[in-house]
């Protein structure tokens, strides 16, 4: 049986209208996965979400890779243009930078997720009990052989690119390395090879929020809310890494909330009246406690802090030059978590090495969350490395 840790239809598919690329909503289960840090997963589920069809050659496949918290669904058809219902929906889509007509594109939710695929809330075989953390330790690596377990069951059999921002460029960038065989080109989205100290830091008082919360209860809060007040503190302090002081000044300043309304993760008193940037920040908590499992953002945050491109190689050098795709790598000015000049230093460091990288940069306040946001700028980005107009 799968293991999942929300309910989903499985092995659902839905057949479009011919003027619409084919569409599938699944799941597929395999037996086992070696990890990277030692010990074995089994059995693991992926759900996964495909558009358009995969050529005979298996050889037209897009691989999306998502963000800490998002999940399998990039492309909305029923509503191509909503920019609420689907993550990427203005960049995938029939005659799009990520074109459904003309390529087999897949986004699959990552594994220790909690949109229908194998993570700590899903029932541990051995004990009939959610795995809770005793969950093992994953990595980026674990995700990405994972993703290549679906994609042979899919019948992909070369990706013509793999695509993905912040904790899913970290995915793109690995696939480049683990598999280069298999990558034609890439494009790595808000990442560096690792992260630094200062974004390690912030990910760790995140956690340390959600574990202080007595309805953590050491993560075995299964079945029941779990913390809520620290998973909605950790968003609020992830937040605001992923805006820059530009936009928040724009968009804030030091205007006073307009709805006092908005409950507080402490539902204390407001000291003197609140600030509309408070209400964003206390709207933007409540949010994700009431979609994201508390346990899964321990585990993804963790992978992202431990991921190392060199890792498992000689040195950076030696990893970096299994890199055989195109390469894309993409930056953002106001970026605070990934800053550009990591991005564009990685750029740097393919291209001493022998790689074929380009290198582009987002001017946008917008900070980390502006490849969710500066549209127009990431049609022009992507449409380089998807066009082959580099």
């Amino acid at each position: 049986m799968a293991l999942q840790c929300e309910t989903r239809s499985e092995y659902a598919v839905r057949a479009m209208a011919q003027s619409r690329p084919a569409y599938q909503n699944a799941t597929y289960t395999f037996d086992n996965l070696p990890l990277q840090r030692g010990g074995q997963l089994g059995p693991v589920t992926l759900a996964y979400e495909t558009w358009g069809t995969l050529n005979a050659e298996g050889t037209n496949a897009i691989l999306i890779t998502h963000a800490l918290t998002g999940n399998a669904h990039a492309h909305d058809i029923e509503k191509p243009d909503d920019l609420k219902v689907a993550w990427w929906n203005p960049l995938v889509g029939p005659g799009r930078t990520i074109d459904t007509a003309r390529y087999f594109v897949i986004c699959s939710n990552v594994l220790g997720s909690c949109y229908g695929s194998t993570g700590p809330a899903s029932i541990d075989p051995r004990t009939g009990q959610p795995y809770a953390m005793r969950f093992p330790v994953i990595t980026i690596h674990d995700m990405v052989r994972a993703q290549h377990e679906l994609l042979a069951h899919l019948g992909v059999r070369q990706l013509a690119l793999v695509v993905g921002g912040s904790i899913g460029g970290q995915q793109a960038l690995q696939w480049s390395i683990s598999y280069p065989e298999l990558v034609n080109k890439v494009a790595v989205i808000a990442a560096t090879p690792a992260l630094t100290a200062q974004a390690i830091a912030f990910s760790e008082v995140e956690r340390q929020a959600i574990m202080a919360d007595p309805l953590w209860q050491s993560g075995d809060y299964y079945p029941g809310q779990g913390p809520i007040t620290g998973l909605a503190i950790a968003r609020m302090l992830a937040m605001i890494t992923y805006q820059s002081e530009e936009a928040m000044e724009m968009r804030f300043a030091r205007r006073p909330a307009r709805n006092s309304a908005v409950p507080s993760p402490s539902n204390t008193g407001d000291l003197g009246g609140r600030f509309d940037v408070e209400n964003y920040l206390f709207h933007q908590g409540a949010a994700l406690a009431q979609r994201f499992d508390a346990n899964s953002y321990l585990y993804l945050s963790r992978a992202m802090d431990l991921y190392d491109v060199s890792e498992g190689y000689p040195s950076l050098e030696v990893a970096l030059r299994r890199l055989r795709s195109k390469a894309l790598f993409v930056g953002i000015r106001s970026d605070f978590l990934f800053p550009a000049a990591h991005t564009r230093w990685l750029t740097d460091k393919v291209r001493s090495l022998g790689g074929d990288a380009t290198y582009v940069e987002l001017d946008s306040p917008h900070g980390h969350d502006a490849f969710l946001k500066e549209w127009g700028q990431m049609t022009d980005a992507l449409s380089l490395i998807v066009n082959d107009a580099v």
